[in-house]
C-alpha cells in the first residue's frame, strides 16, 4: 500500500524524528508531520461503510482517525484506517506512520 518505497519512507521518518528521543516523543512528531500534512477531511470506507476522516488525534499509545458518519463518531486506528484511491494529500505520512509502527 506504501506509496513511496521503504528507503523514502525511513528517510521522511528519520527527516522527522532526528530530535526525538523514544518511541513516546517519536510517535508525537510523526502525528504532527500527519497533522500537519493530511488533507482532512477525505472520505474512505470502514467495514463497508463510507465515512468522512474529519480529523487525526493522538491518544496515549497510537494516532487515531476520527471518522463521522451523519450523527455517528468513531475513532478508528490510523494504522487499521482504509486509504481511499486516489489518497488525499499527504497521506504519504500515514504510509510513514505505518512504515515506523513496523505495518
Amino acid at each position: 500500500m506504501a506509496s513511496k518505497g521503504t528507503a523514502a519512507l525511513q528517510a521522511m521518518i528519520e527527516d522527522a524524528t532526528v530530535d526525538a528521543y523514544g518511541d513516546d516523543e517519536q510517535l508525537t512528531v510523526l502525528f504532527t508531520m500527519i497533522e500537519e500534512h493530511l488533507a482532512v477531511p477525505f472520505p474512505t470506507t470502514v467495514l463497508g461503510v463510507e465515512v468522512t476522516v474529519r480529523k487525526i488525534d493522538l491518544t496515549a499509545d497510537t494516532i487515531v482517525a476520527i471518522c463521522t458518519r451523519g450523527h455517528h463518531r468513531q475513532r478508528i486506528d490510523l494504522l487499521d484506517l482504509p486509504i481511499p484511491t486516489p489518497p488525499p494529500d499527504g497521506a504519504a505520512w500515514i504510509d510513514a506512520y505505518r512504515h515506523w509502527a513496523g505495518r
